[in-house]
């Protein structure tokens, strides 16, 4: 076994998944790094931040991958004065690369979703809006047994990174919960096609005001599914870094490299905690014949 070059390891990942598959306003790919530079420590993230940069100085890695991309939009100036600037020259003067793999990620088989799907404990997946696909945003799938709403969240709670946030949830507790739909990070773009898979729940994260609102308005007229459950971007994602890592270690594996391969124990969820009124219950019933919602 041999120890591979920064190019040798951007290759096998983009052979998992490919920059192909990442969205059109995506910035997928290799952000710094010299292509010859050996590698035999890696570290997988969510998010390019300092805490991520230190800790994979600290460890002595020569490559950090995060999911999300350390820059979304074009930069004309990077000096280690501002937040993204500083990040990237920790880096580079700790002889760090930096790949991400975001959407495409989450496109391919074995991704983001597919992680927070086999969370809720569906075994078989497929994506959302292509039934026939293998690639794509978000997956749906049915569950070996029905359960109840409340027992799903519960199970997620037990299985998610715990943040301050934890799980919102839209429905009756005891609603009856079959078919699951997810979207690993912010979902709420994919109503439509959570409606046409027929999916009990939808599971994803930040999920705003208005698209819930009327998410949960048509949903009360049809009948009352999806219903939905909210939890942390970070948390949402995290689940997929330990596929990540054995998906990538075992590509270089079968080409005769090795490479040691952490996972980031930084919470890069930016909520440190939530303040719920004592006199202002957590949880609320309406009239279900009424204008509000059960919860």
């Amino acid at each position: 076994m041999t120890t591979p070059s920064l190019n040798d390891v951007v290759e096998a990942a983009h052979e998992l998944w490919p920059v192909s598959l990442a969205q059109d306003w995506d910035a997928s790919g290799l952000v710094s790094g010299h292509p010859d530079a050996p590698v035999d420590r890696v570290l997988f993230a969510v998010d390019a931040v300092q805490g991520t940069a230190r800790e994979a100085i600290d460890a002595e890695c020569q490559l950090l991958i995060t999911h999300h991309p350390l820059l979304m939009r074009g930069a004309s100036f990077l000096p280690s004065s501002n937040d993204k600037g500083r990040v990237l020259h920790t880096l580079i003067e700790g002889g760090c690369g930096l790949l991400a793999s975001h959407t495409n990620a989450d496109s391919m088989l074995g991704g983001v979703s597919d992680a927070l799907i086999e969370a809720c404990g569906v075994e078989s997946a497929r994506p959302l809006g292509d039934p026939e696909g293998e690639t794509g945003i978000g997956r749906v799938g049915d569950l070996p047994h029905e359960t109840t709403l409340g027992d799903l969240a519960r199970r997620l709670a037990s299985v998610l990174v715990p943040t301050a946030g934890g799980l919102r949830v839209a429905g009756p507790k005891d609603g009856t919960v079959r078919r699951v739909a997810v979207c690993g990070g912010a979902g709420d773009s994919l109503f439509d096609e959570v409606r046409h898979a027929g999916a009990d729940v939808y599971v994803t994260a930040d999920l705003r005001h208005h698209p819930a609102s009327e998410a949960r308005e048509r949903a009360l007229i049809d009948g009352g599914a999806p219903y939905l459950i909210d939890c942390s971007h970070f948390a949402s994602e995290e689940l997929w870094l330990a596929h990540g890592a054995r998906m990538l270690q075992e590509n270089l594996a079968g080409k005769g490299f090795e490479v040691e391969i952490l996972l980031s124990s930084v919470n890069t969820d930016p909520w440190d905690f939530v303040i719920v009124p004592e006199d202002v219950p957590v949880s609320a019933s309406t009239d279900p014949e009424g204008s509000g919602y059960a919860r």
